[in-house]
Protein backbone atom coordinates (compact mmCIF):
# COMPACT_ATOMS: atom_id res chain seq x y z
CA UNK A 1 0.00 0.00 0.00
CA UNK A 2 1.30 3.41 -0.78
CA UNK A 3 2.27 5.00 2.41
CA UNK A 4 2.29 9.38 2.58
CA UNK A 5 3.33 10.86 5.33
CA UNK A 6 1.41 13.94 6.63
CA UNK A 7 4.76 16.20 7.43
CA UNK A 8 4.15 18.82 10.44
CA UNK A 9 6.11 21.83 9.52
CA UNK A 10 6.91 23.67 13.24
CA UNK A 11 8.05 22.50 16.54
CA UNK A 12 6.71 25.92 18.24
CA UNK A 13 5.56 25.70 21.99
CA UNK A 14 1.90 26.70 21.46
CA UNK A 15 1.83 25.80 17.51
CA UNK A 16 -1.46 25.69 15.39
CA UNK A 17 0.45 23.54 12.50
CA UNK A 18 -0.15 20.07 14.68
CA UNK A 19 -4.12 20.90 14.78
CA UNK A 20 -3.58 21.43 10.75
CA UNK A 21 -1.62 18.21 10.68
CA UNK A 22 -4.20 15.97 12.39
CA UNK A 23 -7.46 17.23 10.79
CA UNK A 24 -5.16 16.33 7.45
CA UNK A 25 -5.00 12.67 8.71
CA UNK A 26 -8.83 12.95 10.11
CA UNK A 27 -9.99 13.58 6.26
CA UNK A 28 -7.84 11.05 4.23
CA UNK A 29 -8.20 8.52 6.66
CA UNK A 30 -11.54 7.10 4.85
CA UNK A 31 -9.33 7.17 1.63
CA UNK A 32 -8.31 3.39 0.59
CA UNK A 33 -5.70 4.36 -2.13
CA UNK A 34 -2.82 5.05 0.20
CA UNK A 35 -2.36 4.80 4.04
CA UNK A 36 -1.46 8.30 5.41
CA UNK A 37 0.20 9.21 8.78
CA UNK A 38 1.13 12.03 10.97
CA UNK A 39 5.19 12.82 11.01
CA UNK A 40 5.74 15.13 13.51
CA UNK A 41 9.20 17.11 13.48
CA UNK A 42 9.19 17.65 16.72
CA UNK A 43 9.47 14.39 17.79
CA UNK A 44 12.73 14.00 16.38
CA UNK A 45 14.66 16.79 18.38
CA UNK A 46 16.77 17.65 15.60
CA UNK A 47 18.78 20.75 16.46
CA UNK A 48 19.91 23.39 13.81
CA UNK A 49 21.64 21.67 11.21
CA UNK A 50 24.78 19.77 13.13
CA UNK A 51 25.85 17.10 10.36
CA UNK A 52 29.49 17.34 9.49
CA UNK A 53 28.64 16.09 5.76
CA UNK A 54 26.30 16.87 2.96
CA UNK A 55 23.25 15.26 3.20
CA UNK A 56 23.33 13.66 -0.56
CA UNK A 57 26.15 11.50 1.18
CA UNK A 58 24.05 9.75 4.21
CA UNK A 59 27.42 9.98 6.03
CA UNK A 60 25.50 10.73 9.03
CA UNK A 61 26.90 10.76 12.59
CA UNK A 62 24.04 11.77 14.25
CA UNK A 63 21.55 9.57 16.02
CA UNK A 64 18.54 11.35 16.23
CA UNK A 65 19.76 12.03 11.83
CA UNK A 66 19.07 8.47 11.34
CA UNK A 67 15.88 8.04 13.32
CA UNK A 68 14.64 10.90 11.48
CA UNK A 69 16.35 9.32 7.92
CA UNK A 70 15.25 6.08 8.43
CA UNK A 71 11.12 7.30 9.37
CA UNK A 72 10.90 9.53 5.72
CA UNK A 73 12.70 6.26 4.03
CA UNK A 74 9.51 4.84 5.10
CA UNK A 75 7.49 6.59 2.92
CA UNK A 76 6.13 7.33 -0.89
CA UNK A 77 4.96 10.33 -0.65
CA UNK A 78 4.06 13.88 1.67
CA UNK A 79 1.68 16.56 2.51
CA UNK A 80 3.50 18.75 3.82
CA UNK A 81 2.06 21.44 6.70
CA UNK A 82 3.68 24.71 6.55
CA UNK A 83 2.72 27.95 8.47
CA UNK A 84 4.58 30.73 7.10
CA UNK A 85 7.10 32.77 8.57
CA UNK A 86 7.87 36.14 7.49
CA UNK A 87 6.87 35.27 3.97
CA UNK A 88 8.54 32.12 3.96
CA UNK A 89 8.72 28.38 5.15
CA UNK A 90 9.27 27.58 8.71
CA UNK A 91 12.86 27.13 9.97
CA UNK A 92 12.00 24.01 11.86
CA UNK A 93 10.31 23.03 8.95
CA UNK A 94 13.51 24.17 6.28
CA UNK A 95 15.70 22.49 8.78
CA UNK A 96 14.04 19.36 8.96
CA UNK A 97 14.39 18.67 5.21
CA UNK A 98 17.90 19.94 5.16
CA UNK A 99 19.26 16.88 7.31
CA UNK A 100 18.05 14.54 4.45
CA UNK A 101 18.49 14.12 0.85
CA UNK A 102 18.02 10.86 -0.47
CA UNK A 103 15.29 9.80 1.18
CA UNK A 104 13.06 12.54 -0.29
CA UNK A 105 13.91 11.76 -4.23
CA UNK A 106 11.71 10.35 -6.51
CA UNK A 107 8.65 10.93 -4.18
CA UNK A 108 5.88 13.02 -4.72
CA UNK A 109 4.09 15.90 -2.25
CA UNK A 110 1.77 17.66 -1.62
CA UNK A 111 1.49 20.99 0.28
CA UNK A 112 -1.03 22.30 3.49
CA UNK A 113 -0.18 26.03 3.98
CA UNK A 114 -1.68 28.72 6.47
CA UNK A 115 -0.78 32.39 7.10
CA UNK A 116 -2.47 35.81 6.93
CA UNK A 117 -2.72 35.41 3.04
CA UNK A 118 -2.96 31.47 3.48
CA UNK A 119 0.69 31.00 3.57
CA UNK A 120 1.05 31.51 -0.28
CA UNK A 121 4.77 32.84 -0.56
CA UNK A 122 5.65 29.87 2.02
CA UNK A 123 4.21 27.25 -0.13
CA UNK A 124 5.79 28.80 -3.11
CA UNK A 125 9.54 28.56 -1.19
CA UNK A 126 8.64 25.28 -0.12
CA UNK A 127 8.20 24.07 -3.62
CA UNK A 128 11.72 25.51 -4.48
CA UNK A 129 12.75 23.29 -1.42
CA UNK A 130 11.22 20.38 -2.72
CA UNK A 131 12.66 20.62 -6.54
CA UNK A 132 16.00 20.83 -5.21
CA UNK A 133 15.20 17.46 -3.58
CA UNK A 134 13.60 16.04 -6.55
CA UNK A 135 10.19 15.63 -5.03
CA UNK A 136 7.56 16.00 -7.71
CA UNK A 137 5.14 18.66 -5.79
CA UNK A 138 1.20 18.21 -7.50
CA UNK A 139 -0.30 21.25 -8.75
CA UNK A 140 -3.02 21.55 -6.25
CA UNK A 141 -2.72 22.92 -3.16
CA UNK A 142 -3.82 24.04 0.18
CA UNK A 143 -4.27 27.37 1.94
CA UNK A 144 -5.93 28.20 5.09
CA UNK A 145 -6.67 31.63 6.30
CA UNK A 146 -5.29 32.87 10.21
CA UNK A 147 -8.48 35.34 10.07
CA UNK A 148 -11.12 33.00 8.71
CA UNK A 149 -10.15 29.31 9.33
CA UNK A 150 -8.60 29.87 12.94
CA UNK A 151 -11.07 30.97 15.98
CA UNK A 152 -8.64 33.48 17.91
CA UNK A 153 -6.06 32.85 15.82
CA UNK A 154 -5.32 29.91 17.90
CA UNK A 155 -7.91 27.10 17.35
CA UNK A 156 -8.37 25.47 13.46
CA UNK A 157 -11.80 25.64 12.05
CA UNK A 158 -11.57 25.30 8.54
CA UNK A 159 -14.16 27.08 6.39
CA UNK A 160 -16.00 24.92 3.87
CA UNK A 161 -14.60 26.78 1.00
CA UNK A 162 -11.23 26.06 2.28
CA UNK A 163 -11.21 22.71 3.47
CA UNK A 164 -12.82 21.17 -0.03
CA UNK A 165 -9.47 22.27 -1.51
CA UNK A 166 -8.02 19.24 0.42
CA UNK A 167 -9.73 16.47 -1.40
CA UNK A 168 -8.79 17.63 -4.96
CA UNK A 169 -4.97 17.79 -3.84
CA UNK A 170 -5.23 14.45 -2.23
CA UNK A 171 -6.93 12.70 -5.27
CA UNK A 172 -3.79 14.22 -7.79
CA UNK A 173 -1.21 13.61 -4.79
CA UNK A 174 -1.90 9.89 -4.63
CA UNK A 175 -1.36 9.24 -8.08
CA UNK A 176 1.78 11.24 -9.21
CA UNK A 177 2.62 8.98 -5.94
CA UNK A 178 2.86 5.99 -7.27
CA UNK A 179 3.98 6.57 -10.62
CA UNK A 180 7.29 8.04 -8.97
CA UNK A 181 7.56 4.62 -7.61
CA UNK A 182 8.31 3.14 -11.01
CA UNK A 183 10.84 6.43 -11.45
CA UNK A 184 12.54 5.24 -7.86
CA UNK A 185 12.58 1.70 -9.90
CA UNK A 186 14.08 3.21 -12.97
CA UNK A 187 16.81 4.59 -11.00
CA UNK A 188 17.46 1.61 -8.52
CA UNK A 189 17.77 -0.77 -11.94
CA UNK A 190 19.85 2.49 -13.75
CA UNK A 191 22.60 1.97 -10.75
Amino acid sequence: MTKIAIVTGSTRPGRVNKQVADWVLAQAAARTDAEFEVVDIADFNLPLLDEAYPAAYQNYQNDHTKTWSAKIGEFDGFIFVTGEYNHTVTPALTNALSYLNVEFNNKAAGIVSYGSMGGARAAEHLRNILSELQIAHVRNQVMFSLFTDFENFADFKPTEQNAGTLAPMIDQLVPWTKAMESVRAAAVAAN
